[in-house]
């Protein structure tokens, strides 16, 4: 666990009036989950990409062109195409190029979009994995057309850069009829699992992140995971809480909370992660990304006081000490001698502590995340973590935790609709 950028804490959910029962965590623990997975090793192209070097080298020339006389970098993916990426933008210093990701398709918000942008001086990357997600193509296609009518139309290739799988598909036939770079998505990685791939970094890369700090991040939650014992693993002590709970009837929901701001689109992309992954066959349990301590005031007090079916894990960073300080005289004079000589930081890191001990003594079961130092060998670690405790759940379920079927039904029926018109 020292190697790890974060620390796990199952004191509150093992123990006290909310506590896990330990018989039914000590089963999950011992269900062969983490065997299956560590066979699955070599295979797992997940598991492998962490250690590699050749495809962020790959990227590197694309990012420097996409940097290079340019006023907006723009995202065109959705799902795992998308918050990947999407989460890393939080790590972004004032100096990083304006990135955006517009990854729903909103015609008012597309259209006023793109009459907002210079597209002159505007790239797009495009990212799908088949290459043949409506949503991203008809941004692509409209996005082409739009320069094409500004008077850019022979430049077109310079404009555009591509993320997709290396085999026939309609956005790689797009590529090659602009002349636009194409960098290949792997062809054993999920969208939700991606952003460990090209398809996380390549944003990263271009809003100058340390790339290779996030992959070192993540390859110390793989290595320790392999290298781990069973009960002394995080990612499978993880997974073996939410199974044992789930099989007590007390995980209907999920709630990741996390108290910092730059954390609150892990949340978005933990969710479909989850979802997606693990709603299958009648099964599951429904993720609930929650920001704190704004949402001590919109729903601790259901979580607090509701339906005892939800897992609880609180994630902290070190806040305490930072921050403006409220003026010692003002507060006392105010009868605010709590706050007096306080920082904000101490105040958000009494919250933290507060919220995680109230929702244990009222019943309900907490795990607590501590990340010293939110950066990207922390997201790394963080977003490799819980891919792998998802796909441990995945298992300990009897479900396959890397297709999505309902997904691919609405994608069908959609065409369908849009053929009949």
């Amino acid at each position: 666990m020292s190697d790890l950028p974060f620390s796990i804490s199952l004191d509150l959910a093992l123990g006290g009036s909310g506590a896990c029962p330990r018989a039914a965590f000590d089963a999950a623990l011992n269900a062969g989950a983490l065997d299956w997975l560590r066979g699955q090793a070599r295979s797992l192209e997940l598991l492998s990409i962490v250690g590699e070097t050749a495809d962020i080298d790959a990227a590197r020339g694309v990012a420097a062109a996409f940097t290079k006389d340019t006023t907006d970098v723009v995202v065109l993916g959705i799902g795992g195409s998308s918050l990947g990426g999407k989460a890393l933008l939080a790590l972004a210093g004032p100096a990083a190029p304006r990135v955006t990701f517009c990854d729903n398709p909103d015609p008012d918000s597309w259209s006023r979009a793109l009459a907002g942008y210079d597209l002159r001086t505007t790239r797009f990357i495009a990212i799908s994995k088949s290459g043949g997600t409506a949503e991203t193509l008809m941004q692509a296609l409209t996005a082409a057309d739009a320069i094409e009518k500004a008077g850019g139309g022979k430049y077109l290739k310079h404009h555009f850069a591509i993320v997709t799988e290396p085999k026939p598909s309609p956005l790689k036939a797009f590529a090659e009829q602009i002349g636009a770079p194409v960098l290949d998505h792997p062809l054993g990685i999920g969208g939700r699992y991606s952003v460990v791939s090209i398809v996380g970094l390549l944003p990263a890369l271009i809003l100058g992140l340390d790339v290779a700090a996030f992959r070192a991040g993540a390859k110390a939650v793989v290595d320790a995971m392999l290298a781990s014992d069973g009960a002394a693993n995080s990612v499978l002590a993880g997974a073996a809480l939410h199974h044992a709970l789930a099989g007590q009837g007390r995980m209907r929901e999920t709630v990741l909370w996390c108290y910092a701001d730059r954390l609150a689109t892990l949340g978005a992309w933990w969710r479909q992660l989850w979802a997606e992954s693990l709603g299958k066959g009648g099964k599951g349990s429904s993720p609930v990304a929650a920001v704190g301590p704004v949402d001590q005031h919109s729903q601790l007090q259901h979580f607090r006081d509701g339906p005892n079916d939800t897992f609880y894990t609180i994630v902290t960073t070190d806040t305490a000490g930072k921050g403006p300080v409220a003026p010692r005289e003002r507060a006392d004079a105010l009868g605010l001698g709590y706050l007096a000589g306080r920082s904000i930081g101490d105040l958000v890191d009494a919250e933290a502590r507060a919220t995680a001990q109230t929702l244990s003594r009222n019943g309900r079961p907490v795990r607590t995340i501590h990340v010293p130092r939110i950066d990207e060998r922390a997201f790394g670690g963080l977003m490799m973590h819980f891919m792998l405790e998802t796909i441990l759940m995945g298992r300990l379920m009897g479900v396959d935790p890397f297709d999505q079927p309902g997904v691919e039904e609405g994608k069908v029926l959609a065409r369908e609709y849009l053929a009949q018109k």
